[in-house]
């Protein structure tokens, strides 16, 4: 098969890339780099099936040549990042929403099926835990910046859909949870990486806000691997779909976590968000899925546990080191296995 992936060079995009040209697709990526990179792809650019357009999704000309060769869209590009978002609501707002319209226009031109990575974000303050998929959205005020990705993956989500009620596009949205792994950046506030340099540094491991709020987080594998089974099943076609693992920590709980699986001396220490982001800032304080509808669907559920994920996200850190740093016992011999 033939497959187009927006976002192609970013951290999930590049692993999806991995996994489809491993059982033997062809794969074109399309991406701007504005948070992607090329580093994430560059073992995979001499791949006689891969190929690779670093140009925006508003090259509409591109865009619908890309779709034309391809059999299923993958659509990642999207503005991502708590930082990224409080800085730069507008550049938000627009990649996210503009981009889907974008893609879904071009894919419905020939009917390809069309995958759309929502996110939990769009759950929003609700405390109805574990999330389902059919459960009311409760998003903060407009006044509010920090709601402005997931009103915009909500918007993402109501385009996507009306694609498949109004003109029969086959579509499929995945609300992603957390999901971590190799090649994740911490530049735009993504929190495990952010505290595996810290701990790695040994400078101080820091957590925004209480660190009481808690989250699900979801090794990379895991997720790709819940991506093509959805893909792969006509059932899923017109659905929303939760995709994460429902192992829950607090991230304070995390913070120590990565503190013991580095044998770092970092201190774990707390930041309001006030200083973190932006005054008023307000956060999910548990972000949960439920996980019934990607298990019937699918027959599959993510099950790798946290400590390993913590372990390759460590593994992958010091693999990018110039000289090894001495790690545990504990950790050396999850390295070793891998």
């Amino acid at each position: 098969m033939r497959h187009l992936i927006t976002g192609g060079a970013g951290f999930i995009g590049s692993h999806l890339a991995e996994a489809l040209l491993a059982r033997g697709d062809e794969v074109f990526i399309l991406d701007d780099l504005s948070t992607g990179s090329v580093e994430n792809v560059r073992h995979l650019k001499a791949h006689p099936r891969f190929h690779y357009s670093f140009d925006t999704i508003t090259n509409k000309q591109l865009l619908a040549e890309l779709v034309d060769e391809s059999e299923v869209v993958f659509h990642l590009a999207a503005a991502v990042g708590v930082r990224l978002i409080v800085e730069s609501p507008v550049r938000t707002l627009e990649t996210n929403v503009y981009g889907t319209q974008l893609v879904l226009d071009a894919a419905s031109k020939k009917r390809k099926l069309v995958f759309t990575a929502s996110t939990s974000e769009v759950y929003g303050k609700s405390d109805k835990v574990p999330f389902r998929e059919d459960a009311d959205l409760v998003l903060g005020p407009t006044t509010k910046g920090r709601w402005s990705y997931a009103a915009s993956k909500a918007l993402d989500e109501f385009l996507t859909l009306s694609y498949w009620k109004e003109r029969k596009q086959p579509v499929i949205v995945a609300r992603l949870f957390n999901t971590v792994g190799p090649r994740q950046t911490g530049r735009y506030g993504m929190v495990l990486p952010n505290f595996v340099h810290q701990a790695i540094e040994g400078s101080p491991i820091t957590v925004y806000g209480t660190g009481l709020q808690s989250r699900c987080f979801c090794d990379v594998r895991d997720t790709i691997q819940a991506i093509l089974r959805l893909v792969a099943t006509d059932r899923s076609v017109g659905e929303v779909v939760n995709i994460g693992s429902n192992e829950e920590v607090t991230i304070d709980g995390l913070a120590s976590v990565v503190k013991q699986r580095t044998d770092s001396s970092s201190p774990i220490t707390h930041i309001p968000y006030d200083q973190a982001y932006e005054p008023g800032f307000e956060d999910m304080q548990r972000r949960v899925p439920c996980l019934e509808k990607l298990k019937c669907l699918t027959d599959f559920q993510p099950s790798t546990p946290l400590t390993e994920i913590v372990d390759r996200v460590v593994a992958y850190f010091h693999s990018r080191l110039p000289e090894p740093i001495p790690v545990s016992g504990a950790l050396s011999a999850a390295t070793a296995a891998e």
